[in-house]
């Protein structure tokens, strides 16, 4: 069943068109502040928004069918998509709005909600949105794509294809195919999905957000039975780059393009960059390369002078229309990064690793930039844990702080093999929550003890933060330094550990330093080295680090017919219009320059609304008039539409 435009607007607001909350997940940013804006600027020119909502971060991807006259919008679900509600086919959690844009050339303000596509109850799509044409001999037509994550215990992963050759009458093709557990019968959620028509064949590439190999391939020349195919794990080229800290390398999205007669798949591998694969035959696929992050963050010392090591976070990246280059999003939060932990206090004193966990506060927004005082351990902290206890419920503990100290909790991530919790594991924004609750300043999360051959991180996940809470993480090691924990010889750690939850443990001090939002990289193809990065000039000035939203880059979309023209969804930064120039001009597909080396990535326009923005995706089609159109989408609100003047 599909809603249509026609419903009333009580029926509407059933599908999250009204209503107030921050974002149910967090690992997307927040809605804090914005900056203002003054319209359009050069080569962007607004034609027509169309509101959907009113609930803060409800929208996530846009897609555009290939004719251009439709639009999907991914509804990424209200604050309570985990219920309690009905879900399913009449009140879905999630799903896509379908949009006709057919007029829009000859009419701007033309465009119009006509349908909705819904997920399964406690399952909404993100940035897992495409529409593609598929011909085999088992089907014609256009298909919608849409990925399957969770938002609570019902939710179903895998991919959900749709038939959407009449975009105002959608029909079900499949829904929730894709790699699973042995044993079990749901296929695991994934992040982002890409799919292309081969010829006789058409395949689709996900992201397995729940194990590696996170590289899984579908057949889905017969869209009603999709077969999984083929499965990579890209670690396996040594892609990462543990010499500058980056190890956390997992497959974030993806694209795949037709070139030289050559089916080729460019991965954005977070820590690991982006990585070329030749998948003509995807089930044996070729690695061709992968980019390597500078040993010096290149943004952060053009625009501060700081030489600090790279984030990492490879997001998304695409082609330009020529194939010569592509230009890489680096997506990151945190214009501070955390200083070292310290454990200041104890037999164990000195420097861990640490690090922000994405979707929780960084040290930097207390009023000292610090994080200190003693802590306490809690357990897991999932909402089927062992109840967190508060900080006055610790003998002691809040006459130990001194002045400027916070209340620190202890959490570990998991449960995951210990027999004394059995409960399902949770995301870390969920074991925060319970904190916040309990009335603690802070998290300190520590990673699980790993099996024998498997390097003791600081890594801790990420997601589903509802609460302003800093949040840090930080190694096993460090954890059973600060409790004097024994076994501290890695060999011998095993569960259930010996430790009570409301133990005082070492003191901590955890500092800020400033490096800036995520931004922008350009590349050769041909040789895969950096050639330029590019920022908006307000994403690595410490002055706008608090109260002005979101200024990390998330998406790009190169422009379909001049390959020197990409445009940015820049969340709270608006929408930008960047171009590849050569020694100072445009660069021009049918006369090359003979050195790259002189290309860089120069701002051309914008979009910028003085109520602000909050774009997450972008897509870019050519009209029946010869022009190159722009779709935004404002996680606030809805459609944008643009083109080039």
């Amino acid at each position: 069943m599909v809603f249509l435009a026609a419903l009333s607007t009580l029926a509407l607001s059933t599908f999250g068109l009204t209503g107030a909350s921050a974002d149910p997940d967090g690992q997307h940013g927040s809605d804090e502040g914005h900056l203002i804006g003054t319209g359009a600027t050069g080569k962007i020119q607004l034609l027509d928004v169309v509101d959907v909502t009113d609930t803060p971060d409800l929208i996530a991807d846009v897609t555009v069918s290939p004719d251009g006259n439709t639009a999907f919008l991914a509804n990424w679900g209200e604050p309570d998509c985990a219920g309690p509600e009905t879900g399913g086919q009449n009140s879905p959690d999630a799903g896509a709005y379908v949009i006709d844009i057919t007029n829009i050339e000859t009419d701007p303000e033309s465009a119009k909600l006509i349908g909705f596509i819904p997920s399964h109850q406690d399952t909404r799509p993100g940035e897992g949105m495409q529409v593609v044409n598929v011909t085999t001999a088992q089907f014609s037509g256009d298909i919608l794509v849409m990925n399957n994550e969770a938002c609570g215990k019902n939710a179903k992963g895998g991919v959900s294809l749709w038939d959407v050759t009449d975009p105002a009458n959608p029909k079900k093709l499949s829904e929730h195919f894709g790699d699973r557990e042995p044993g079990t019968r749901d296929a695991n959620e994934i992040h982002s999905a890409f799919a292309w028509d081969a010829g006789n064949n058409a395949y689709l590439v996900m992201t397995d957000n729940e194990q590696f190999p996170d590289v899984d391939i579908l057949d889905i020349t017969n869209p009603h039975r999709p077969r999984l195919i083929a499965e990579y794990n890209l670690n396996d080229f040594a892609v990462d780059q543990p010499e500058l800290g980056l190890t956390e390398s997992f497959l974030h999205d993806m694209v795949v393009k037709e070139i030289d007669g050559r089916f080729i798949m460019l991965l954005s591998y977070w820590d690991g960059g982006y990585v070329l694969l030749d998948v003509t035959d995807p089930a044996n696929a070729v690695f061709i390369g992968d980019t390597d992050f500078a040993a010096v963050d290149p943004e952060l010392f053009e625009s501060l002078g700081v030489a600090l090591t790279p984030e990492g976070n490879g997001h998304q990246a695409e082609f330009t229309k020529d194939n010569a280059f592509f230009i890489g999003t680096d997506e990151d939060f945190a214009p501070y990064r955390t200083d070292a932990l310290r454990i200041t206090s104890g037999a164990f004193q000195g420097e861990y690793e640490s690090v922000i966990v994405p979707g929780g506060q960084p040290p930097a927004v207390l009023e000292d930039l610090t994080l200190s005082g003693p802590v306490v351990y809690g357990g897991y902290g999932c909402p089927a844990s062992a109840p967190v206890p508060s900080p006055e419920d610790v003998p002691g503990y809040v006459a130990s702080l001194q002045p400027g100290d916070e209340t620190i909790l202890v959490l570990q991530r998991g449960p995951s093999g210990d027999p004394s919790a059995t409960e399902e594991a949770c995301f870390p924004g969920e074991k925060a929550h319970e904190a916040a609750l309990a009335g603690w300043d802070a998290v300190l999360f520590v990673q699980r003890h790993l099996p024998a051959g498997e390097e003791d991180t600081a890594f801790c996940g990420s997601g589903a933060f509802v609460d302003s809470i800093v949040a840090v993480c930080t190694t096993h090691e460090a954890f059973h330094k600060l409790f004097n924990l024994e076994p501290l010889d890695p060999a011998q750690w095993s569960y259930p550990e010996n430790l009570a939850i409301g133990a005082i443990g070492d003191r901590i001090r955890v500092g800020s330093i400033f490096d800036g939002w995520g931004y922008v990289h350009l590349f050769d193809t041909a040789t895969l080295q950096e050639l330029d990065t590019y920022a908006i000039p307000e994403a690595h000035d410490p002055a706008f680090a608090f109260g002005y939203g979101d200024l990390s880059v998330h998406e790009v979309a190169v422009d379909p017919q001049d390959p020197s023209l990409a445009y940015l969804s820049y969340y709270s930064g608006g929408l930008r219009a960047i171009q590849i120039q050569c020694g100072g001009v445009p660069y021009d597909a049918d006369n090359p320059p003979a050195d790259k080396g002189s290309c860089e990535l120069v701002e051309v326009g914008s979009y910028l609304d003085p109520a602000g923005n909050d774009f997450w995706g972008v897509e870019t089609f050519i009209g029946d008039d010869g022009r190159t159109y722009i779709l935004g989408s404002d996680r606030d609100s809805g459609l944008w539409i643009f083109t080039d003047p």
